[in-house]
């Protein structure tokens, strides 16, 4: 089989932030796995916070419709999140919040295009838990609200302020092979939604 399409959402766009650290980490780890990565920046849709006013004056933004673009050109996702306050980043939140309303027109809603997407999740931060309850908190919110499909699989990556080597790679060996197997896991749920 060709390789499937791995759409990588870092959760902060920060510049120097762990979470696009980590992504960039797990694109270069994808191939190996069978996915082709196209890491995807969420601030560069310039989404206002979600308002049903401004949504009712000037309709979904751009933005939006960009994010279902992209998400109808992959087979699987990949989402990276830091972890702020215990939960995942308002940048993540508010573009998946504007994605929810987009409707069916020519192209499936934005909820249509989420249903039964294969998704896996990393975490990263500086702390001892590595982003987990933001991995928690997001799983829930992926799979009720958006019935994306996410694996088991998952990995958060502590002291991450430490983690990485000047290249990029991570210097513990386990780590890597950790977002490794979370990548094949993902690489073979995609293949079996995907599968004639």
């Amino acid at each position: 089989m060709d390789s499937l399409r791995l759409l990588i959402l870092p959760g902060s766009a920060r510049t120097g932030a762990l979470s696009g650290r980590l992504a960039a980490c797990a694109a270069r780890l994808a191939p190996a796995s069978g996915l082709e990565p196209r890491v995807f920046d969420l601030r560069a849709l310039n989404l206002p916070v979600y308002d049903g006013d401004l949504e009712a004056e000037q309709g979904v933004p751009a933005g939006a419709l960009a994010l279902r673009a992209a998400l109808m050109d992959s087979d699987a996702v990949l989402l990276v999140t830091p972890e702020y306050n215990g939960f995942p980043t308002p940048l993540v939140i508010n573009a998946f919040d504007w994605l929810s309303r987009i409707p069916a027109t020519a192209h499936p809603s934005g909820l249509a295009v989420t249903a039964n997407k294969p998704v896996a999740l990393l975490a990263s931060s500086p702390g001892a838990l590595g982003g987990l309850r933001a991995m928690t908190s997001l799983r829930q919110y992926l799979q009720m609200a958006f019935a994306m499909l996410v694996i088991p699989q998952q990995f958060a990556l502590s002291r991450a302020h430490e983690a990485f080597d000047d290249e990029g790679a991570l210097r513990d060996a386990r780590s890597a092979q950790a977002v490794q197997d979370v990548l094949a896991a993902l690489g073979n749920l995609a293949r079996a939604v995907h599968k004639p």
